[in-house]
Parts: C-alpha cells; structure tokens; sequence
C-alpha cells in the first residue's frame, strides 16, 4: 500500500515507519506539521526543524507546514488539505500513524482517513511498553530525549541516548511517579540519531539544555549528516 507518513523526528513515528516498511508498504513521503507553539495536544514540538535530516538519511520525501493555531481541529484542518494534495498527486492509500495508546490521537486520525477514504496504519498500537522500548533498541535505533515533563524526569535526561541498560532505571522511575515507560503521555520526547533505515546517522554537532526546574528541552543548534559513519 503506499502510504503517508505523520512524521516528527522521534521514536514512535520512526520505528512505525520501520515496521510498516516490514510490512511491505510503499512509504511515499513524510508529513511533519510544525505545531504554532508546546501547547498543541496533537504534534510533536522540540527539534522539527532538524526532521529534514532524517528524511534526507532515509531518502523519504517530506513535506513540512506550518500550524497557525494549536487548537486540535485547525491542525486536523491543515493535515487534511495535506493529504487531500498527497492523494491527488502521490496516489497514496493511507498514512502511518505512530499512536500507541492514545484514543484522543487514534480517533481524530481515524475520523480524518474515513473522510478522505484512507487507511489508517498504526503498527505500534496497544505495545507492551516494556517489550516496545526493548525491541526498539535491539532493532538499533539510537535516539535521544530532547524534552521531559514529568516527575522523576530530571535535566539529566536531556540529550542523553537511551541504552538497554537505562530501561532498567527508567522503569523503576515509572512505576514510582506514574508515567509512562515509553513516554505516551508525552513526558518525554525523542529524536532518533540513527536507526537501519537511516544511510547515515544525524550527528549533533551543538545543542543546549532548557531547564525551568519541572520541564525542560534539549534544543539542537546545530547538526549534520555524518557520512562516514554508518
């Protein structure tokens, strides 16, 4: 099937893509909407400007727009002018969604493919945490987090790549203060640096953390393809 991709840079929307490959679909291009501002309740903020990279590393197609609003149905509004053009022009079929459990995200997806005639692919949904985080990292993907918003998630965590030895930690840090283990409920995002669909990994060249004492980001300032890594 060819397909779509909601895209913005981190594990979830990067490892669906992995798997809906697996699963012989066409990906056609990417979709990354840069939100108008954190607030959004439905799409990733920390870093899209560096998503172009990974597209470049993946030699996927992408198309990046602008939201004008962070009211859940403008940037619904925007996603489905953006298919609308992708189905006329790419022929796609439906898109990959990278939802694991939320309902709020899977419903709006959902009521968005059925208006246009699509189908919605979402090959993470409803993933055993604990077996997701530890088949992500033995698949390969090296990520980062680059935002945390939760009790028990320091400044510590910002830029750090996420090893099979850290799940450990972060599991018992879940279970004390109540978030998820693989950051559903957007108390932690990420950004792969490299993964098997990748020619070449992102390498961050210079980035600064952002801490306000709860919540903070890992902002990257500067980043390259490195092509003689692999």
């Amino acid at each position: 099937m060819k397909l779509a991709t909601l895209f913005s840079g981190g594990k979830d929307s990067t490892y669906s893509i992995y798997l809906a490959k697996l699963q012989g679909h066409d990906i056609r291009c990417l979709v990354t909407i840069l939100p108008k501002s954190d607030e959004s309740h439905l799409l990733h903020y920390p870093n899209l400007k560096w998503t172009g990279l990974q597209s470049k590393s993946m030699k996927i197609p992408q198309v990046i727009i602008d939201s004008d609003s962070d009211d859940t149905s403008e940037e619904m509004n925007t996603m489905e002018i953006i298919l609308k053009q992708l189905k006329r022009e790419q022929n796609i079929e439906g898109i990959v969604h990278g939802g694991i459990k939320s309902v709020f995200q899977k419903d709006r997806f959902e009521n968005l493919c059925n208006n246009l005639n699509l189908k919605l692919i979402s090959p993470l949904w409803n993933l055993d945490p604990l077996d997701y985080m530890n088949n992500l990292i033995s698949a390969d993907f090296n990520f980062i987090i680059v935002s945390v918003s939760s009790d028990g998630l320091d400044d510590s965590w910002l830029g750090k790549k996420i090893e099979k030895k850290d799940l450990i930690y972060l599991q018992t840090l879940s279970k004390k203060f109540g978030f998820h283990l693989n950051f559903e409920g957007g108390e932690a995002e990420t950004f792969v640096i490299n993964c098997p669909l990748f020619s070449c990994p992102v390498e961050i060249i210079k980035g600064k953390k952002l801490w306000d004492g709860y919540r903070g980001r890992f902002e990257i300032l500067d980043a390259r393809l490195n092509y003689d890594a692999k």
